[in-house]
């Protein structure tokens, strides 16, 4: 007799992502963290129903919370439902957290997420430690963009 094997998700699977991190920070480093849900949260975040805008990480004590991250109710929650905005705790190493609340003591840096995905069938969160960009950083992303959208354009035509 076989035995069926249920198919896993694959590693990494992304369900949400923060596009304008990268544009309004310079990520320094990443750190990748599980949060902690509610079986009515999960699920939502596996039908893709979650936004990161406006989202960031905060210290409290020693422990690390993601504030104004939007998960959207259940359909099928019915009484048991969440609160789509309420501050999430993320689980990360104690070593990860004093290096994480050494970084953020330095002026100028924000914890900002990244991307939320599933591994294994844990929902994870890909945290960025991000200083600020200026107005004008931005404005030479956009110019690299179009040059190098430009080159792969005529790279194109020529071959």
């Amino acid at each position: 007799m076989s035995k069926k094997s249920r198919p896993e998700p694959s590693a990494g699977q992304v369900v949400a992502r923060n596009r304008k991190a990268r544009f309004d920070y310079h990520i320094e480093e990443t750190w990748e963290a599980g949060l902690v849900l509610t079986g009515t949260e999960i699920k939502s975040i596996r039908a893709g129903k979650v936004s990161l805008k406006g989202a960031y990480g905060v210290v409290r004590g020693q422990e690390v919370w993601l504030e104004g991250l939007n998960i959207a109710q259940y359909d099928s929650g019915g009484y048991t439902n969440h609160d789509p905005e309420r501050p999430r705790k993320l689980l990360m190493n104690r070593r990860e957290v004093h290096r994480l609340i050494g970084a953020l003591e330095r002026r100028g840096l924000t914890l900002v997420p990244l991307d939320i995905h599933i591994t294994r069938g844990w929902a994870k969160v890909t945290l960025g430690l991000g200083r600020g960009k200026k107005h004008h950083d931005k404005r030479e992303d956009v110019k690299r963009r179009d040059a190098d959208r430009d080159a792969r354009r005529e790279l194109g035509r020529r071959s």
